[in-house]
């Protein structure tokens, strides 16, 4: 006689084994390399960096432009 077979761990256990295949040709298909993701993130660290250099250098010349200003009216 075959052993007793809980239908719903089974039905659990199939479940669970399709749903890791489906998220391995997920990461196959979509996924990006480590390569990549290191790319893009210097990319982004490089447009963060000049969008702070032009920041501070704006800063600097309204506050030149401010200091000239108020001496024009003195």
């Amino acid at each position: 006689m075959g052993d007793i077979v809980n239908l719903k761990r089974f039905k659990k256990r199939n479940d669970r084994e399709q749903s890791a295949k489906q998220a391995d040709a997920n990461r196959a298909r979509f996924g990006r390399t480590k390569s990549e993701r290191a790319v893009d993130e210097q990319a982004k660290d490089r447009a963060s960096h000049l969008l702070e250099q032009h920041k501070l250098q704006n800063n600097l010349q309204d506050n030149l432009q401010e200091n000239l200003d108020d001496g024009d009216a003195s």
